[in-house]
């Protein structure tokens, strides 16, 4: 609680404080529940709210609480694809494909995907093409099922039976029991794979780049065609990629 009078003429601080507020909360919040938290009468919390509602920034979930809204979600990733760290961020990906021989890159939750806004491929004549702004499955994704594994459980079983699942590749897992299980082997190991679940033919796996709170912001992944490089050979290279993410989270994650 402010302990000092919040001067006049703050609508734009009040908008700011909102949307930090709301993307950093670890519960959706009421209108109600903002105001209280940030110092700000009930009726100008409401109307501020209801704009950014309005313009797409915020949007209200099941429970009535505020979520962050489309141009939000493009807003953050904008912020994180931008240039003032992205030559830092592209040498880091660069030395580590280099090392181990196959594309690298970082994915970011998107509503009900993963997005992948950084990626270093390698110069191999074979390749799985899943250029920079590609969206893939949630579940069925070394990132997705990292993401999935990394929130709280009643969110979790919120969304587990809202996705789209479908057979995608030979072991795609459309069994939500057996898809819980490998979020709970996921969640202990804080490692996530793709065993030719998404497409046949490629495996992948991938590490979380977190921030300074310690929640997940992004994925650090590698795939390869299986013909080329099978799922043990590629798990070889975790402890290099855990070794990028511990870099990447000084940048990205401030």
């Amino acid at each position: 609680m402010r302990t000092t009078p919040r001067e006049k003429g703050s609508s734009i601080t009040r908008v700011l404080e909102i949307i930090e507020a709301v993307a950093g909360a670890a519960e959706p919040l009421t209108p109600s529940a903002l105001a209280e938290k940030l110092d700000i009468p009930k009726a100008s919390a409401h109307r501020l709210v209801q704009t950014l509602e309005k313009e797409g920034f915020l949007q209200f979930g099941l429970r009535g609480g505020l979520l962050p809204g489309d141009r939000l979600h493009t807003t953050a990733v904008n912020i994180l694809g931008s240039g003032r760290h992205k030559a830092l961020r592209q040498a880091i990906l660069r030395q580590l494909s280099e090392e181990i021989g196959e594309t690298c890159g970082l994915s970011v939750p998107d509503g009900l995907d993963m997005l992948y806004f950084d990626r270093v491929q390698t110069n191999w004549p074979l390749q799985i093409n899943l250029p920079i702004g590609s969206h893939t499955p949630l579940w069925c994704t070394a990132s997705g099922k990292l993401y999935l594994a990394s929130l709280p459980p009643d969110q979790l079983e919120r969304i587990l039976p809202r996705l789209p699942i479908r057979q995608l590749a030979r072991n795609t897992l459309i069994d939500l029991s057996a898809l819980r299980d490998d979020l709970a082997r996921i969640r202990e190991e804080d490692l996530s794979t793709d065993s030719e679940e998404f497409i046949d033919g490629m495996v992948a796996c991938a590490v979380p780049v977190r921030d300074g709170r310690g929640d997940l912001i992004a994925c650090l992944f590698t795939h390869a065609p299986v013909i080329r490089c099978a799922m043990e050979p590629l798990l070889a290279f975790v402890p290099r990629l855990r070794a990028a993410a511990k870099e990447l989270e000084a940048i990205v994650g401030g």
